[in-house]
């Protein structure tokens, strides 16, 4: 939904206009997660102008009270939203408020009084180092071009010799090209960050330029699709269910699973977490210290299957 479009008075909409303008200007959030934010805050005002009975002023939104914001969370969990979404949902909606204290609009006094739901985060699901290995050296489709083949391979020897996002390796260059041994990475936010480059990784890149027919401008996407323009994520998500399929790999083996079992196979071969965690491009420590409980659940199953005491005891 458009901000303009919005049940808000003037003062709120001139307030909403100033936050998107920051969230892009100086926040430089990523578009996608410009909108969603944009978009969660649009529900809470639609929400509110419901609420209250008309359009949403800067008045009505200092007077908001925490039962006011626990109305609105249970309101969108009702209507089937996840409680990881209303957590986010939320985020936005903090974002704004305090965006409206800092630049003098108002202040909505009630929000640090809400509290974000509780969201149990699952642990990252790596693919084995076997897997792994079979992901980046198998084409998903034997019947496509040979230089697909390559590209998928170069694509998916980067995300797991270099635990990128997808994002972050389609927005590298054609320049870039042949890799140096580090690589400055683009991440959220904006962020850069030095990588390391595998020689693996150089060399299926160089593979897949070898094999590319389309001449590339150095501005251009390294990664393109079956027409030279820039490859769609949509396409790398489907070449990996492919690979599933063809390998027998389970539904949780994404391309995003090639990042996690780059920092779980560098922590398991004793990689320290303040190194990966610069390696990941995580802004928090206990984020990167999830790989840790995946390595000890590893560990733990195998000490069940492998102790000759953690066994049943025969029965007579």
């Amino acid at each position: 939904m458009s901000l303009q479009l919005l049940p808000v008075a003037q003062d709120t909409a001139a307030a909403l206009s100033a936050w998107a303008r920051w969230l892009d200007g100086e926040r430089r959030l990523a578009a996608r997660t410009q909108e969603a934010y944009r978009r969660d805050v649009a529900a809470f005002v639609t929400f509110l102008a419901a609420h209250l009975g008309g359009p949403v002023t800067l008045v009505d939104l200092s007077a908001l009270r925490v039962a006011d914001f626990r109305a609105y969370v249970a309101r969108r969990v009702g209507d089937g939203l996840s409680h990881a979404s209303a957590a986010r949902a939320l985020a936005s909606i903090r974002s704004f408020c305090r965006f409206l204290d800092r630049r003098n609009f108002t202040t909505v006094v009630a929000i640090e009084g809400v509290r974000t739901p509780k969201v149990k985060r699952g642990l990252p699901k790596p693919l084995t180092a076997a897997d792994a290995l079979a992901v980046t050296q198998t084409p998903a489709d034997p019947d496509e071009a040979p230089w697909i083949a390559a590209r998928d391979m170069a694509l998916f020897t980067l995300l797991y010799g270099c635990g990128l996002r997808i994002a972050e390796a389609l927005s590298i260059v054609r320049g870039a090209a042949p890799l140096a041994d580090v690589l400055l990475v683009t991440g959220k936010g904006s962020k850069e960050r030095i990588v390391p480059v595998l020689p693996a990784v150089r060399q299926a890149v160089d593979a897949y330029l070898a094999a590319l027919p389309y001449p590339l401008d150095p501005e251009q996407p390294l990664f393109v699709g079956a027409k030279g323009g820039p490859l769609n994520p949509g396409v790398v998500q489907r070449q990996m269910r492919r690979l599933r399929r063809l390998l027998g790999l389970p539904e949780t083996a994404t391309p995003h699973a090639l990042r996690h079992s780059f920092a779980t196979h560098l922590l398991a071969a004793g990689g320290d977490l303040r190194s990966i965690q610069e390696l990941l491009g995580h802004a928090s420590l206990s984020t990167t210290q999830r790989y840790t409980q995946v390595e000890t659940a590893r560990l733990l199953e195998i000490h069940q299957a492998a102790h000759p005491r953690a066994r049943a005891p025969a029965t007579d």
